[in-house]
């Protein structure tokens, strides 16, 4: 497929790796790469920038395609040093940037000046504008149906997808509840040059995570998530268990964020990963779950996505047509 996103990146299939926290390693974003899609590694599960630099040398062994990585800003009382991660990365030879959480226009320039193109993360059509006013290379639409945080308007991807389209100049990648060739065609038709899948890669041979993950999503189906964080205005889809089941009880009856802190630990998501312990902690999942039928490589998975894409647009749609 020839698209402007696979012109932008210079990949040969328009598929995109999300970036997810404690997943995004060298070994997925490599065999993401090599299959013809744009692999990430996500920066932050990094504990340095120096750890960074070391992973994005290492993915560089692994491929010699183009990769990038899932840069995530957000306000915090005591943030992790932003600038030298973003640093690292430009020095170990990175060509895509995703960014999400904060203003793309205080670090467009700065990556671009660096031969870096930036893909900025949407979730709604005015935060699209912005980015598009920043000068950013490409916007992510990312669907109220995601997994990681949808923001607080609820809009799906039927939806935002066009509506962006309509409004924005530059190419789109489309995210949410795309887990197979009918969700690359159908964001094909609706304005997109392309995807961005994270669901879907996390039930990959190559996603360093524990069998039993990859076993639940497969078994899973579209209801089970939860939207955590909801009366804090930080919304968050994650996988349905005890841990965010109770979350959410806590946080509908009044409870606060210090009530739940322990709850969301980030290092008890890591230990569902690593151990495949599925009570341990919360870890992430989108309603995509219901298109994951099993765990093949990534090359198999991109390659099957886009020739499910190319029969759906040259033959089922095309055959509708009456001359």
């Amino acid at each position: 497929m020839k698209t402007r996103i696979t012109e932008l990146l210079r990949i040969e299939k328009p598929i995109m790796q999300g970036g997810m926290q404690w997943i995004g390693y060298a070994e997925l974003a490599a065999a993401v790469s090599n299959a013809g899609g744009l692999g990430l590694i996500t920066a932050l599960t990094q504990p340095t920038p120096q750890a960074l630099y070391d992973e994005i040398r290492r993915c560089h062994d692994l491929t010699d395609k183009p990769f990038g990585i899932n840069l995530t800003t957000l306000p915090s009382i005591n943030p992790p040093p932003y600038d030298e991660y973003r640093d690292a990365a430009i020095q170990a030879g990175i060509s895509v940037v995703e960014t999400s959480g904060s203003n793309p226009g205080v670090f467009t320039s700065y990556y671009q000046r660096a031969g870096v193109k930036v893909i900025h993360k949407a979730t709604s059509v005015r935060h699209a504008l912005k980015a598009a006013s920043a000068g950013v290379d490409a916007i992510i639409v990312d669907g109220f149906e995601c997994a990681g945080h949808p923001g607080e308007e609820d809009i799906p991807g039927l939806v935002l997808i066009p509506a962006v389209a309509d409004r924005v100049g530059v190419p789109l990648l489309a995210a949410g509840g795309i887990g197979d060739g009918r969700g690359l065609a159908a964001a094909l038709a609706l304005g997109a040059d392309g995807i961005v899948m994270g669901t879907r890669f996390m039930a990959t041979r190559e996603a360093p995570i524990h069998p039993d993950v990859k076993r639940r999503i497969v078994a899973n189906d579209e209801r089970e998530t939860n939207l955590i964080f909801r009366e804090l205005r930080n919304t968050a889809r994650v996988a349905r268990n005890s841990v965010s089941e109770k979350v959410v009880e806590i946080l509908r009856n009044g409870g606060a964020f210090e009530d739940v802190r322990h709850l969301v630990a980030g290092a008890r998501g890591k230990r569902v990963y690593e151990t495949g312990d599925l009570e341990a902690g919360i870890w992430w999942a989108g309603l995509s779950q219901v298109f994951v039928r099993d765990v093949p490589t990534c090359r198999e998975l991109l390659d099957r996505i886009v020739a499910e894409a190319e029969e759906i647009i040259a033959g089922r749609l095309s055959g509708m047509i009456q001359k």
